[in-house]
């Protein structure tokens, strides 16, 4: 057998172990005890449009229409509204011809990272960064290389380039980021398309940007760029789980650039890549819920609410945080230079959230916030109660 994989089976990430415990820790002592913040499951209410249209999708199209087949790539009206949503909200030109509809935005990472590499390149990821994409990265032949943001968090565009190399294959770029909430700004992303024209000239290849945006409409006044609009070699990787509240049921995209050098070579290299890593189709019926649904999003009042109460009250309790710009995690310094030794000791309060190490830093722990309000008010003695517990 594979034992790379075996040993992905038996060694779960940190924050699905986490989930899984607290799960186990809900029925032993009661799900109100157990405070929860460790997985990233979004909890707002799904716009109206999307139950209505899946009533009306299964009371109007036939069951066989509804449930087969749609092409490889996606239903191709799908994938129109897709590119004229992307056309006429950021003046992307991208068509219909470069979407490719995917199982969520870890399967269209995925399908990229297996379109670009071919054994032993490199794949630069920005530190804090969500550990699967070094699963993702190395799944596909490559290599994870680390380059650490500075201490706010921001692009240190430095770094950044004594680390691409002409053995660099693609930079991932995540806004608003996961785990520390950052959005980049438009001068860093112009400044990160310099460079990576810089870079790509002199290697005589494109360095290609993978921006990962399953949290794009999630921000608190900030502004998102789109960085296709500023860096012509850009991939972009996206989810609807976020912003219609459908994490479990699998639909996103990715869109390539048409301004992209060989855009039509590259998308077929993406198509070609998730015919060999088995993917026939999105889900089906779901891709004509966001055919109808597109642009639309939650209510994230929630979200805003919850950063809001969660930040000011553990700010004032001692702990140091960076007030995110967006998604729904707060990245919180760890009270010990030991963040898995923080994490068990906060376990003895049912408070449950993930160490940064996974995340590619030490030091920190990641809460989600996506979670009741009433959960987050329960936990705050809790809370207090661990930081006395360091002041002492």
């Amino acid at each position: 057998m594979n034992e790379r994989r075996r040993k992905l089976g038996e060694e779960r990430s940190a924050i699905r172990e986490l989930f899984e415990y607290g799960k186990q820790r809900a029925k032993e002592i009661g799900k109100e005890n157990v405070f929860d913040f460790s997985i990233g499951n979004p909890s707002a209410p799904a716009p109206d449009c999307v139950k209505e249209e899946i009533i009306r999708l299964l009371n109007e199209v036939p069951s066989a229409q509804l449930h087969g087949y749609t092409s490889a790539q996606g239903d191709p009206a799908v994938r129109e509204a897709v590119a004229e949503y992307l056309r006429k909200e950021f003046g992307a030109e991208i068509s219909a011809n470069h979407i490719y509809l995917s199982c969520g935005a870890a399967a269209s990472l995925t399908v990229v990272l297996n379109a670009i590499l071919s054994g032993g390149e490199e794949v630069v990821v920005l530190a804090p960064y969500f550990p699967e994409y070094r699963v993702f990265i190395e799944g596909a032949h490559g290599v994870c290389k680390e380059v650490m943001t500075d201490e706010n968090f921001r692009l240190d565009l430095t770094a950044l380039e004594k680390a691409i190399t002409k053995n660099t294959a693609a930079v991932i770029l995540n806004s608003p980021c996961n785990p520390t909430g950052v959005v980049y700004r438009e001068e860093e992303i112009k400044a990160l398309a310099s460079l990576l024209n810089k870079k790509s000239k002199e290697f005589k290849k494109p360095v290609y940007l993978i921006s990962d945006e399953p949290y794009r409409e999630l921000t608190y006044g900030a502004k998102v760029p789109f960085p296709a609009s500023y860096y012509d070699n850009t991939i972009v990787c996206y989810s609807f789980s976020k912003c219609l509240t459908l994490a479990g049921e699998r639909i996103g995209y990715l869109a390539v650039n048409d301004r992209a050098e060989d855009a039509d070579a590259l998308y077929a290299a993406c198509a070609g890549a998730g015919r060999d890593l088995g993917f026939v189709c999105a889900p089906a019926l779901f891709q004509q819920v966001i055919k109808k649904c597109i642009g639309m999003t939650s209510d994230i009042g929630v979200y805003e609410k919850n950063r809001a109460l969660l930040y000011g009250a553990l700010t004032d309790m001692g702990y140091t945080a960076i007030e995110p710009d967006g998604a729904f995690y707060l990245f919180v310094k760890s009270l010990e230079p030991d963040a898995n030794a923080f994490c068990e000791r906060a376990k003895k309060h049912e408070l449950l959230f993930v160490p940064s190490d996974s995340f590619g830093v030490k030091g920190y722990v990641r809460i989600s916030y996506c979670v009741p309000t009433e959960m987050i008010q329960r936990a705050l003695p809790a809370f207090e109660k661990l930081a006395k517990e360091y002041q002492k």
